[in-house]
């Protein structure tokens, strides 16, 4: 099969969806590789590295596009690229299609075949592919939410951990999955006072066994989250339904009985966000302030570290890669359920329950 690794043009993004060590496991199975020039280099890859890996390096965006019969890349296609797809086409990324109809509507119109890196579960039944970005949105959510308390930045002016004589800051995190756990970790380990809220009483149990003392797990419900966002001086959105629409937690009334200059960090925004007044921002104008509150939703957080972020991304798809190109889409999703589950689009149909629930639309069976 002929694999396209193109390069990332959404803003501030600086991952890249194949490794030079990919391209070479690709090319030894039998397959064609094409990297779009200077994809890999905010990531560490030079073209040369791909090239010695047994890559083709083509000058533009259109020329992997017209090559390929698979595309690899990480963030949902923007309209230059979706501009570009043609019927048949497999699109391996992430696409977060319950938050936005348009690109839903577009990628349909397409006719691509869309699998995507979010809705792919394992044996387990979990999420391999949204795993590893999930620990490093966790990660960086405390990092940014904590900057983002400085007085340079117009807010209170608050130091998570406190110091002795001054009480730490109170931190609400809201999911206790993989995003919520990192988060709390970090935010432990900085002294904060961290309450976990989730719904999932085996999950939280666990947790309360394994988290530091300053990590207090606690049932959410609306009353008890109305209760701890007084309090907050940070909340971390961490909510997520595999392939749906996130749900809202938080609503704008709840926004005008939290401090002034509290801080909300959305990484839910990539399924629309948990939060009522969020709305999707970049690295370059990450925040906004409603009722007092500062956002923070950038919908593509991990993109700022594309090193780590493209390591960890691509040591799980890899493997995923090898076996459609192998296979074709159809033999490796009758092999393993969970591929299927990652199959959102065939052909101008929606074949993911919870994206045809997010838009009312028919399911279609994979065929």
């Amino acid at each position: 099969m002929k694999v396209g690794v193109p390069k990332e043009i959404k803003a501030d993004e600086y991952r890249v969806g194949m490794m030079p060590v990919g391209a070479e496991t690709l090319s030894k199975a039998g397959h064609q590789v094409f990297v779009e020039t200077q994809a890999g280099v905010a990531s560490g890859f030079t073209d040369d590295m791909y090239k010695s890996a047994g890559a083709i390096i083509l000058p533009k965006l259109e020329d992997v596009f017209a090559q390929a019969e698979l595309i690899v890349k990480v963030k949902e296609p923007q309209p230059r690229e979706i501009s570009l797809f043609r019927p048949g086409q497999i699109v391996f990324t992430y696409f977060h299609f319950a938050a936005s109809s348009e690109l839903t509507q577009a990628c349909l119109e397409s006719g691509i075949i869309a699998i995507a890196y979010e809705t792919i579960k394992d044996r387990k039944g979990t999420l391999p592919l949204l795993t590893p970005m999930s620990e490093i949105a966790g990660k960086m959510s405390i990092q940014e939410g904590a900057k983002y308390l400085e007085k340079p930045m117009m807010v209170r002016g608050i130091l998570l951990g406190g110091v002795p004589g001054v009480a730490p800051a109170n931190v609400v995190i809201l999911g206790a999955g993989i995003v919520g756990t990192n988060a709390a970790k970090v935010a432990a380990g900085l002294g904060a006072n961290v309450a976990l809220m989730d719904i999932n009483l085996e999950r939280l149990r666990y947790l309360d066994d394994v988290m530091p003392e300053n990590v207090h797990t606690i049932y959410s419900d609306p009353h008890t989250v109305r209760e701890h966002l007084r309090a907050a001086d940070l909340v971390i959105g961490a909510v997520l339904i595999p392939g749906a629409k996130a749900p809202r937690l938080v609503t704008r009334q709840d926004l005008i009985d939290m401090k002034n200059g509290s801080v909300i960090v959305d990484v839910a925004i990539d399924q629309g966000g948990c939060v009522e007044t969020a709305r999707a921002t970049t690295h370059q104008q990450p925040t906004y302030v409603v009722e007092g509150v500062v956002h923070y939703c950038v919908t593509n957080m991990p993109g700022a570290v594309g090193r780590t972020s493209t390591i960890a991304l691509c040591n799980a798809t890899l493997p995923y890669a090898v076996n459609i190109a192998s296979k074709g889409y159809e033999k490796a999703a009758a092999d393993d359920p969970g591929i299927a589950e990652g199959i959102n689009l065939v052909n101008g149909k929606v074949t993911n329950r919870a994206v045809a629930e997010s838009f009312k639309m028919k399911l279609q069976a994979i065929k």
